[in-house]
């Protein structure tokens, strides 16, 4: 498993780092490929539990939802607010005129399920690249997220003990989250000293920062491997 991990990386990082360096609309093509894929596999996933998603809708919107920091329609709050209940409203209607009506709830809940989950918050990625500074920002988001990942697993594999959420994943322990947190501040820190990040970011924003980096990738993990239960 490991040893895949490291390979796909190798493969997928100078894509991923041109993409960041260059910025839009590389940066967005890339984000929306990994979003059609993610949220193909996490419809597949739902298909377990019989509940029959509008697939096609939802690969369409989370490409809105990728593209809307682009589009000129308002700002991006404002197409955010606008994609999102329209989402709501044309779901419920192609659901009204499918044969299946005993899924209906179902379909419509993980159907937008899975535009929120990746659509619309896979788009303050692509929101975030396009501030001033946004190449810095990004880099640092993803370079503390992966160092907290590589410190957390290495950490529990060799001393954890004490599992962490044991029904849900397994072979995650506390050690391994503390040691999450640490691995997220060494590559804060780290960061903090290379990128050109704006004069009024201070070292102690960039460490609570990569903490809040850090633990919301964690649980971002364990939503995942909840969803696969």
């Amino acid at each position: 498993m490991l040893r895949k991990r490291i390979i796909t990386s190798l493969v997928w990082l100078p894509f991923a780092i041109a993409a960041i360096w260059f910025g839009a609309p590389w940066f967005t093509l890339l984000v929306a490929l990994f979003a059609l894929l993610a949220v193909r596999e996490f419809y597949h996933l739902v298909s377990r539990a019989k509940a029959p998603t509008l697939t096609r809708f939802g690969l369409i919107y989370t490409l809105l939802f990728i593209a809307s920091p682009h589009l000129s329609f308002g700002d991006f709050s404002t197409n955010q607010t606008m994609l999102l209940t329209s989402a709501v409203m044309i779901s419920l209607i192609i659901l009204l005129v499918r044969p299946q009506k005993e899924t209906a709830f179902a379909s419509w809940v993980w159907s937008l399920g899975g535009i929120i989950y990746l659509g619309l918050l896979l788009s303050y990625l692509v929101a975030l690249r396009g501030l001033e500074a946004g190449r810095e920002w990004v880099f640092f988001a993803i370079c503390v997220n992966a160092s907290s990942d590589a410190i957390a697993y290495f950490i529990g594999r060799t001393w954890g003990r004490r599992r962490l959420a044991p029904n849900i994943s397994p072979g995650k322990t506390w050690e391994g989250a503390v040691g999450g947190i640490f691995g997220a501040i060494l590559g804060g820190t780290v960061l903090f000293n290379i990128l050109e990040l704006p004069a009024s970011f201070s070292y102690v924003q960039a460490v609570l920062l990569s903490i809040l980096i850090s633990v919301a990738g964690q649980l971002g993990d364990l939503v995942e491997s909840l969803f696969k239960r």
